[in-house]
């Protein structure tokens, strides 16, 4: 497997497990991540693979940039090879030699029978029967290798499910883009609608109008329905959040902040809000906003 492409939203949420087995064990490896502000990985390794962590952890490092990460390696000793017992010649041959040359110098000084070496009491000499152990080494390199794979494997699952999480996000944008255009597209008719019941009411008003107070209804009333400025800037972090996502890679924090100011933008407009359709339309986009932010928060 290759590594993966930067440019791709990915999710924080994914699980993978590879399994490998060798004459002198088997090795498991797991790695499951969730949602979490930094990266926060942490492991679980057998104890002669603990020398491993450090450079485990720096290619996590390397290739993740948020999630609470968890990694287990396991090393499962075959019983035929951890039970094999193994004669140290080298160290025979040495009591063997040390032996005769005791036995010469005792044959010297006295007229006693030589003395024969018994095979048992070599054997138990201190070093001379041992367990047969695995090459460390071997052991090593193999566990590296199945956590590549498995990391692989759980990057290509976070993307997967990246692709998912943007194009719920995408649909979302559309949905919203649908709200900014119908409210543009029925402000002029809201603002006349608003001058007229505001007309209507002064009217009403026995005596003479002033005409000091008609203008500043009318003024407070062009501010009120004033949302040109709120709308503009929704456009512009909905054409943003498009940006992030086509750009991809690690996005969720500035993903995150979007959905803040798209949130405070669709707060001021729903305060501005003189009529029932900008007031509907106002919760329409807050609540696409929410579901927008959930799906992100998932977002490494």
């Amino acid at each position: 497997m290759t590594t993966n492409p930067k440019n791709l939203i990915r999710s924080m949420t994914a699980f993978c497990r590879q399994d490998v087995k060798e004459p002198w064990g088997d090795l498991t490896c797991e790695i499951k991540s969730v949602n979490h502000r930094y990266l926060e990985p942490s492991f679980r390794l057998s104890e002669n693979l603990r020398i491993l962590e450090p450079t485990l952890r720096e290619t996590l490092r390397k290739r993740l940039a948020r999630g609470k990460v968890e990694v287990s390696i396991r090393l499962q000793s075959a019983v035929k090879n951890s039970n094999k017992l193994v004669v140290d010649t080298d160290l025979v041959k040495q009591i063997v030699s040390a032996s005769q040359e005791i036995q010469k110098t005792i044959a010297t000084y006295s007229d006693a029978d030589s003395m024969k070496i018994n095979p048992n009491e070599l054997l138990s000499w201190p070093g001379v029967l041992t367990t047969e152990e695995t090459d460390q080494k071997l052991v090593s390199k193999a566990a590296l290798s199945i956590f590549d794979e498995t990391l692989n494997g759980f990057l290509e699952t976070r993307e997967r499910e990246g692709l998912a999480l943007k194009t719920t996000v995408e649909q979302k944008l559309i949905e919203i883009h649908d709200q900014l255009q119908l409210v543009q597209a029925k402000l002029p008719e809201i603002i006349q609608r608003q001058k007229e019941k505001l007309l209507t009411r002064l009217s009403d008003i026995k005596g003479e109008l002033d005409n000091t107070r008609l203008e500043q209804e009318m003024v407070y009333l062009a501010q009120k329905v004033d949302v040109d400025e709120e709308l503009e800037r929704l456009k512009t972090h909905v054409d943003e959040v498009a940006r992030v996502l086509n750009k991809g890679g690690p996005s969720g924090r500035r993903l995150d902040f979007l959905m803040q100011e798209l949130n405070r933008e669709a707060n001021t407009l729903g305060s501005k809000s003189i009529d029932s359709q900008s007031t509907q339309a106002s919760v329409e986009l807050k609540v696409c906003i929410e579901q927008m932010r959930e799906q992100i928060q998932n977002m490494e």
